[in-house]
Parts: structure tokens; sequence; C-alpha cells
């Protein structure tokens, strides 16, 4: 069984089915949606199928620069960015919350930098995404 709702090769997901999977908590990635739309512009949004046992995940970037990736799951999804050296040390000044930093801090690093995932239940996810999108975009 894969990580995401999609794990069918076979069937690319769009919009609609993301919404459906993701049930009520639809309302937080439009508010995700229009604050990266407000804020940074035109993204680009591009579904990929990384193997049967992570599935699709919609991956978004800026220009060519990757910001996070989405993972659909049944009734909710997860946001996972990628944070290199600069990131992780704005990350650590920052006001986010000091689970958000232990988990970073954490993370095993890999060349491209060190995973970070949050489950988005709450409009208080929605306000810690925003500003590591920020911490993304600046570092």
């Amino acid at each position: 069984m894969s990580v995401s709702v999609f794990g069918d090769k076979d069937v690319k997901p769009d919009e609609k089915a993301l919404l459906k999977a993701i049930g009520k908590t639809t309302v937080h990635w439009k508010k995700i949606k229009s604050h990266l739309e407000n804020e940074y512009g035109e993204l680009i949004e591009d579904w990929k199928y990384y193997g049967q046992k992570t599935g699709w995940l919609l991956k978004t970037l800026k220009k060519k620069r990757n910001l996070f990736f989405c993972i659909p799951l049944k009734g909710s999804f997860q946001i996972t960015f990628v944070f290199g050296d600069k990131a992780v040390s704005a990350v650590e000044s920052s006001d986010l919350p000091e689970s958000i930093k232990v988990e970073l801090r954490n993370a095993r690093k890999y060349a491209e930098g060190r995973g970070l995932r949050i489950d988005v239940k709450s409009a208080k996810d929605v306000k810690n995404i925003q500003k590591l999108i920020e911490i993304k975009v600046k570092n």
C-alpha cells in the first residue's frame, strides 16, 4: 500500500480528485494555495509518481525551485519540505513551535537537506506551513 491515497500508477490524480480525497481538510489546502498565489505569484504544480510504496505526490515549485510536496491521504494531507542548512538555521531562529524545530533538527541529513513532514489538521498548521514556505523561499 502506498503512502499517498493515490497509489495506482496508471491513474494520474487531478485537483478534483485531490479535494475529494482530503475531505474536510480541503479548507486548509485552499488557504495554503491562496496564500501561495497572493504572496508568490504563479507556481507550478506537478503530480509525480514515486513508486509503489509512495504513490502520487503533488510537487509545488516556484519557477524551478521545489517548495514542498503534498501527500494526499484519506480525509487529510501532509506537507513535506526539504530544507538546506541555511533554511534549517532560519527555522531554528524563527518563532515556529519547538516541536517543529526538534523534528527538523533530528531529521536525517541528505545531500538535498533535511526533511520535515507536517500533518495538516488545523488553522494553526496552515500558519506554520505559511512561515515554513516563507523561510524556504528566502533561503
